[in-house]
């Protein structure tokens, strides 16, 4: 089976490439570029290869990088992984997040009762669900929490919406960006999607002086060294599906 692998940025795809890579003098394929400008790396697992895309900073540009590699390459399975904020105390800083669900938590309007999401008005979907034996498989190796992943287009950065964020997903564990785009595009191949957050804050009032972004890093290369061989598993089981 290949895996798809979706990161915003260089940073996190060379923390979840590090994490693949059973060596670190081990060499590996050169990075190409697709059309569009998404770097892609591959890394191969016995069982698996998987391909590590910079897809882009939110849900739009995380949406169009998957779609496109998606059109250009068979795929069994899809990921997004990256750094995010947590919310507390379920998920401090240098954590782990495996999402259950997948929502679009800011996708809707705002109404004089409050918002209300894309699917209650009517107009598609606000959450995917990855499958749930490979989420709870990933988060067990993982070490992390099995927890909904919210998808936002803007950062929390104040308590007031942490608060609301909070109140209407009181399950949640993290908060992420691009998560709901990568989703979208993997539904429209008909194809599963995980998301893995490493927690780099904590979601609320904005304090760069709080941030532990290496520590997140350096938290997803470890979980995706630990995600190995679920993914080979579960490739596996279903390379002929």
């Amino acid at each position: 089976m290949r895996a798809l692998v979706v990161t915003a940025v260089a940073a996190e795809a060379d923390s979840v490439v590090s994490g693949l890579t059973p060596h670190p003098d081990t060499p590996g394929p050169e990075p190409r570029t697709l059309p569009g400008g998404y770097p892609l790396t591959r890394r191969d697992l016995p069982g698996i290869a998987l391909d590590v895309l910079v897809g882009g900073v939110g849900p739009a540009a995380a949406a169009a990088g998957t779609a496109t590699a998606l059109a250009l390459t068979g795929y069994g399975l899809v990921i997004s992984a990256g750094i995010g904020g947590g919310f507390a105390p379920a998920a401090p800083p240098g954590s782990l997040v495996v999402a259950d669900a997948i929502v679009a938590a800011d996708l809707g309007a705002e109404t004089p009762e409050g918002f209300v999401d894309v699917a209650a008005l009517g107009f598609g979907r606000a959450v995917h669900l990855p499958p749930a034996e490979l989420a709870a498989l990933a988060a067990e190796a993982t070490g992390g929490l099995l927890a909904p992943v919210l998808t936002v287009s803007t950062v929390t950065g104040t308590a007031a919406r942490a608060a609301e964020l909070a109140a209407r997903h009181p399950q949640a564990g993290a908060e992420a960006m691009e998560g709901f785009g990568v989703a979208e595009a993997a539904a429209a191949h008909g194809l599963p999607v995980l998301e893995i957050r490493a927690v780099s804050n904590a979601v609320g009032p904005r304090d760069r002086d709080a941030w532990r972004i290496g520590e997140a890093l350096t938290a997803l290369a470890g979980g995706f060294r630990a995600l190995g061989p679920v993914l080979v598993h579960w490739g596996e089981r279903h390379e002929h599906r």
